[in-house]
């Protein structure tokens, strides 16, 4: 540490130089390994499939994601001397099953069943894609029984006192205490998801109809979610008095910025929120996740219907299922400014009977905060 005082808003532009630069982000090549592999081997078909994810248009995380993961089976079988999917059976693949369920974390504590079945389910689909592709005649993966997923509702959960004391933390005089501020602020009045956050780009949101494009969340979906009043006024200032300051030379758009001057990276997101939320006080685990389940709870408490929080908060049910119906954004913003602690006043919008409930809701906000994998890197040491 220099020992320097944090720049301040109004000194000047932010020094990117004096920052340790981000290092370059691995390759499904990097997790895996590709030296002296043979064709048919289990890490170049496993490339081979992550390559096809990528022309299916999955997204850049996903991949990412898919490749750490196979990582762990690659490891399990070369311990085993199995080098080649053909080599994989189901008796197999059940005692790979067996190792997730007894396989403890370096901190004791077992995967969760939601960690188990995620990554059986990704064998399943890499095993499906190797008979489609004919590198093998049958699928071992096609009747492995996959753990139960308990219903759950969230572990640990923030109250709107909470909140305001969290979004107190930030130091506003300092260029990344305001920046940091406007993002926690988002998040809490939109329930965004950390990656759709670090998305945003400057023509994304608008002051004047008071929204937000978030553009290919999660699934590849686009959607529209309201920005009230008090989000806009912090996200305003940090675009006057710090975006500039922040900028480098390669300016992409991106709405919020690291200290580097280039998009903020989904990691950094994650570790400045779990670092304020200690600072406030918060006892519980997690990040970023949990200002989605406060934003999700907090609409719900005020009365807002299930169908309308499902829209906000870009749910795949609303797809998948024919209960629901899409809503407008002007429907939307009226039932958001008449729920959510952070918008202004207005009149109560009239609620739609639907047959999903508020604990539905938040029991899949947990699912998805497993399948988000904040505390990825934790799971598996």
């Amino acid at each position: 540490m220099s020992g320097r005082p944090p720049t301040r808003v109004g000194q000047g532009r932010f020094d990117a130089r004096m920052v340790r630069q981000r290092r370059p982000k691995k390759t499904p090549r990097d997790w895996l390994g590709h030296e002296g592999m043979t064709p048919d081997s289990l890490r170049a078909t496993m490339l081979g499939y992550l390559e096809s994810l990528q022309v299916r248009h999955y997204s850049a995380a996903t991949v990412d994601s898919r490749a750490r993961d196979f990582r762990l089976f690659v490891a399990w079988c070369e311990e085993r001397a199995l080098a080649r999917p053909a080599e994989v059976t189901k008796r197999i693949l059940e005692r790979y099953q067996r190792h997730l369920f007894y396989f403890r974390k370096p901190n004791g504590q077992p995967l969760s069943v939601e960690r188990q079945h995620v990554l059986l389910v990704q064998l399943r689909m890499y095993f499906r894609w190797l008979c489609r592709e004919n590198f093998l005649p049958a699928n071992p993966a096609s009747e492995l029984e996959l753990p139960r997923q308990p219903l759950r509702l969230p572990r640990d959960t923030l109250t709107v006192p909470q909140v305001e004391k969290l979004l107190a933390v930030p130091n506003v005089e300092t260029l990344v205490g305001l920046r940091d501020r406007a993002l926690l602020e988002l998040l809490w009045a939109t329930g965004l998801r950390r990656a759709e956050a670090c998305n945003v780009s400057l023509y994304d949101v608008s002051f004047e109809k008071g929204t937000v494009f978030v553009r290919e969340g999660k699934w590849k979906k686009d959607r529209v979610v309201p920005l009230p009043q008090r989000a806009a006024d912090w996200l305003a200032r940090y675009l006057r008095d710090v975006r500039p300051r922040l900028a480098s030379f390669e300016d992409d758009g991106a709405f919020f910025l690291s200290e580097a001057g280039g998009r903020m990276s989904t990691g950094t997101l994650t570790q400045s929120v779990r670092a304020y939320l200690r600072q406030s006080g918060f006892k519980g685990r997690g990040s970023s996740h949990l200002l989605r389940h406060a934003c999700a709870t907090a609409l719900l408490e005020g009365g807002a219907d299930v169908r309308f929080v499902q829209e906000l908060l870009g749910h795949a049910s609303l797809e998948t299922t024919q209960v629901y119906t899409r809503v407008s954004i002007v429907k939307l913003k009226e039932v958001y400014e008449a729920c959510h602690p952070a918008a202004r006043p207005s009149p109560t919008a009239a609620p739609t009977p639907a047959t999903t409930t508020a604990d539905d809701v938040l029991a899949q906000l947990e699912l998805e905060d497993e399948d988000e994998g904040e505390d990825a890197d934790e799971e598996m040491g």
